[in-house]
């Protein structure tokens, strides 16, 4: 299951394809002048290193971005992450992912 915006092309494609399974749900109302949330899927690729999952979510701690869920899996010195963070925008998590992507080691840093 995925959540989508109402202005999203995803789901009008869904709709269009799919319209019996799609359902309408409503979030929490935001806290007064704080923007809405979005949770996004973020896969990072990177060489293992002692504190690399720290590092990591450092960089999203600064950018205010909240780390919802995380899951690493390591195979042949090779750091697999696969994170959901929240976003007010997509332009917030075009400001952080290149940040990750610059860290030592990283090799990408991407939505997915």
């Amino acid at each position: 299951m995925s959540v989508h915006r109402a202005d999203c092309p995803t789901l009008r494609q869904m709709t269009e394809r799919h319209g019996e399974r799609v359902i309408e749900v409503q979030w929490g109302r935001p806290k007064q002048d704080a923007p809405p949330l979005y949770p996004v899927d973020v896969r990072v690729e990177a060489v293992e290193r002692p504190g690399l999952l720290r590092d990591v979510l450092d960089v999203f701690g600064k950018e205010k971005c909240n780390v919802i869920s995380a899951q690493t899996q390591v195979s042949k010195g090779t750091n697999w992450m696969s994170l959901t963070v929240e976003v007010p925008d997509a332009g917030r998590l075009a400001k952080v992912l290149p940040q990750v992507a610059a860290m030592a080691g990283v090799r990408s840093a991407r939505r997915r």
